[in-house]
């Protein structure tokens, strides 16, 4: 048995993971947690590590699960190949990525970081740019902007707030 490479229709890869592991098939979905902003807080999701992207185990005998119905699947879109060949993945790839995202299952990747360059999108400092300094609690960050040429600390809700760069 294989890990293959199976590319989903956009934002389908969850659909197709379960899709595909309804009937019967192997599948693994590498997902990291990541800060989101939703609803004006700070919350935490998985995203998908490689979006549009899944792997599939599949076999080569002829007990093995026929490769036909994949592309038919709800939230498919092909399976990936090189010419008529389909696209192989290594086992040590795959636990590689599994150990990976187990690791990270811990620390989320942060929407910021403290020292990131922002920008202010509404409110009363829109336009105005400062420094991410430290996130206090879900709903309340703290930035770092020059006033009247003296840094002055303001506390916002991070949805006024933007990524430079």
């Amino acid at each position: 048995m294989h890990w293959y490479l199976v590319h989903s229709k956009p934002r389908q890869e969850r659909l197709a993971l379960e899709n595909l592991e309804r009937q019967g098939y192997q599948c693994y979905l590498p997902v990291l947690p990541t800060e989101k902003m939703r609803r004006g807080s700070l919350t935490i999701a998985d995203e998908a590590l490689f979006p549009r992207y899944l792997f599939i185990r599949l076999g080569n005998d002829l007990s093995a699960k026929g490769w036909g119905p994949i592309r038919y699947t709800t939230g498919v879109s092909r399976l990936v190949s090189f010419g008529a060949e389909p696209a192989r993945i290594d086992d040590c790839l795959i636990a590689q990525l599994q150990s990976s995202e187990s690791r990270h299952k811990e620390q989320p990747a942060r929407l910021f970081e403290a020292g990131d360059r922002v920008r202010f999108t509404n409110g009363p400092f829109t336009g105005i740019e400062g420094i991410f300094q430290i996130a206090e609690g879900e709903k309340r960050v703290m930035v770092l902007i020059e006033m009247m040429s003296k840094p002055l600390s303001v506390g916002v809700a991070p949805a006024l707030l933007r990524k430079i760069g």
